[in-house]
């Protein structure tokens, strides 16, 4: 039997590893007879050398093992969870969760903080009074099988040795590997119990993945990883070029979260929404095919009951559910200040990356893990992607806890705004969708 000095090496060669070879990795990392500093070498040889699906899908599996893997077979139903690879004002799973739970399909799902310029589902949830997302999994469970849906952070027990290689890779320039970002993300969605996935993997200036054919061949790995592990799932290419909707922050976007379930919310945010619940009643067969699922889903939102699984959820989970009906429960800024067009014409980009990181300088996210962020700060864009403004007319408004705290990111916010004299034709929000 090799060392696990020899199966570094194997790797840092380009040899491809077994799965039992791979799992020996794992096993021995998490119990501490390897070392982080071996990890670290084995994380970059990986980077370096790449793996294959059979190594992949090894080493999700191994990560998934590491911790507890949640049975939800007492709950009927096939259990289906949405992935997004992160982007600016992406606060579709809030909606989400209550549509796709009051057609029938239950929603397990476990979320992340925001980290630089990207927002967090945690940070947004916690924008409401009281609600809690630090649920263990009997709880989760429990939430589950009552209301349909239910939304936590990881907890110490879902893919251990995904936390601690993440971390790894954090600090070791080896985050941007395509086999490593899909264990970290499978092995975290597949300890949920889950019996099929939805990706969304965003693609632009405001993405993780700036580019389409990464973008896809990102989603191409996950697809294929998630399907050889015995799940059932689907990724939709989704644009980020310019923030989806019209707020960056916290409880901003939480707010207009809450007008998706009441059908009064900006067309993008609707869309993408609508185009990633329709492919979970799908997979959940909820649905005969695409329409019929678009069909079942402005039912739940014309007829209230999407509304009314966000207030049982919110209030099983500890938060005020008085905010799905009054919004302005929620913390707001004391002072809104403008940021007004040089000149006449029409929009025909918004930086989504300048406009994340300008949410962040205002305290709307973080640079560092253990930050705090302010949940009622953040922007709302008056003007948004081919409409035409006037000179002098407001293209956003910055809410802050003073107008000193604003000043800073006018001029960058301004700079996100691109204005010319023709709009672009519209481009859909779906770029693609892949299936195994």
């Amino acid at each position: 039997m090799q060392n696990l000095v020899e199966l570094i090496a194997a790797k840092r060669d380009g040899r491809e590893l077994s799965p039992h070879q791979v799992k020996r990795l794992i096993e021995s990392f998490v119990s501490g007879e390897l070392a982080d500093y071996q990890m670290s070498a084995f994380l970059m040889a990986a980077f370096l050398r790449g793996m294959s699906d059979v190594e992949t899908v090894a080493l999700t599996e191994a990560m998934l093992e590491s911790g507890k893997v949640l049975d939800l077979s007492h709950i009927p139903g096939i259990k289906v969870d949405k992935h997004s690879t992160g982007g600016v004002g992406d606060k579709v799973s809030l909606a989400l969760v209550p549509i796709v739970a009051a057609c029938g399909v239950p929603v397990p799902m476990v979320s992340g903080r925001g980290l630089g310029h990207t927002g967090g589902t945690l940070d947004k949830l916690e924008a409401i009074p009281g609600f809690n997302v630090n649920l263990d999994t009997d709880a989760f469970a429990r939430i589950i099988r009552e209301v349909g849906g239910c939304m936590i952070g990881q907890t110490a027990e879902v893919a251990p040795a995904d936390k601690r290689i993440y971390a790894l890779r954090d600090v070791t320039a080896t985050v941007e590997s395509v086999p490593l970002i899909v264990a970290s993300i499978l092995s975290k969605k597949l300890a949920e119990g889950i019996d099929a996935l939805v990706l969304d993997v965003k693609v632009g200036k405001g993405a993780f993945m700036k580019d389409l054919d990464q973008a896809r061949t990102l989603a191409s790995a996950l697809v294929r990883v998630g399907t050889r592990a015995g799940k059932r799932v689907v990724a939709v290419l989704t644009r980020m070029d310019a923030p989806l909707g019209r707020t960056i922050g916290n409880a901003l976007e939480t707010r207009e979260a809450i007008d998706v379930l009441f059908g009064r919310a900006p067309a993008d945010m609707t869309e993408c929404t609508y185009a990633l619940c329709a492919e979970m009643l799908l997979l959940g067969d909820a649905a005969k095919d695409m329409a019929h699922a678009r069909e079942r889903i402005a039912e739940v939102i014309r007829n209230g009951k999407a509304a009314e699984v966000m207030e049982k959820m919110i209030a099983a989970q500890g938060g005020d559910p008085g905010v799905v009906r009054n919004p302005g429960i929620m913390a707001s800024a004391p002072h809104v200040v403008p940021v007004l067009a040089p000149r006449s014409g029409f929009v025909r980009g918004i930086d989504a990356l300048e406009m994340g990181l300008s949410a962040v300088t205002l305290g709307a996210g973080r640079t560092r893990a253990d930050q705090a962020v302010d949940p009622a700060v953040g922007i709302v864009l008056d003007t948004h992607l081919g409409e035409k403004v006037e000179k002098g007319a407001p293209l956003a408004h910055v809410h802050v806890r003073s107008v000193e705290q604003a000043r800073p990111t006018l001029d960058r916010i301004l700079g996100a705004f691109h204005i010319d004299d023709m709009a672009d034709p519209p481009r859909p929000l779906v770029i693609e969708r892949i299936e195994s």
